[in-house]
């Protein structure tokens, strides 16, 4: 039974919207794996709605051995003919090749993935009063599409990072009247 809690407008037209709404979109997420999880995710939804991306999930981590980057940086040509072949997942040779090079590129990094995108949260964001106030990018997904690049990355873009970051609560961009909204703070006065 839906309860009557406001939340931004995207996050009520399915289920599993409002269920990734309330329990997972914006909240600071930690880990590589979960990391490098939430970073192909966003690289295979590119061109497609969330929804494909959310529905598919379980399948995607039943493939890709749960986004382990030390399992899918060991993929070979078996495993893409693989992936290929699977249609719980987007089949989308670049995507497929693209997250094992990432997951090589990963593994590769000098830093762990996890703290290289989060050196990339901004120092301070205002959160979005209505979904129009929404940007699709910042000069901080900007930056860090353009080092992800830099460091091998694929399937990076300024859009992807951004929403990557809005996913993993580097920003939170949950609307004005949504529930899970930071607290406003009154400016401080003089």
């Amino acid at each position: 039974m839906p309860d009557s809690r406001v939340r931004c407008s995207w996050a009520g037209s399915a289920p599993e919207y409002t269920a990734y709404h309330d329990e997972e979109w914006g909240r600071p997420l930690r880990g590589v794996t979960a990391m490098f999880e939430r970073l192909s995710l966003e690289g295979f939804q590119s061109g497609l709605s969330w929804i494909v991306i959310l529905r598919k999930r379980p399948a995607f981590r039943e493939a890709f051995a749960g986004f382990e980057p030390s399992a899918v940086a060991a993929f070979g040509e078996a495993d893409v003919a693989r992936l290929l072949a699977d249609a719980g997942i987007v089949r989308n040779r670049m995507k497929i090749e693209a997250t094992i090079a990432n997951a090589r590129a990963v593994l590769g990094l000098d830093t762990p993935l996890d703290e290289l995108l989060w050196s990339f949260a901004p120092a301070s964001h205002v959160p979005p009063a209505t979904v129009a106030d929404v940007p699709a990018t910042s000069p901080e997904s900007v930056a860090m599409a353009k080092e992800l690049k830099r460091r091998g990355l694929r399937f990076v873009g300024p859009t992807t990072c951004y929403a990557l970051m809005q996913a993993a609560g580097l920003v939170d961009d949950h609307v004005a009247e949504c529930w899970l909204a930071a607290p406003q703070r009154e400016p401080c006065a003089d």
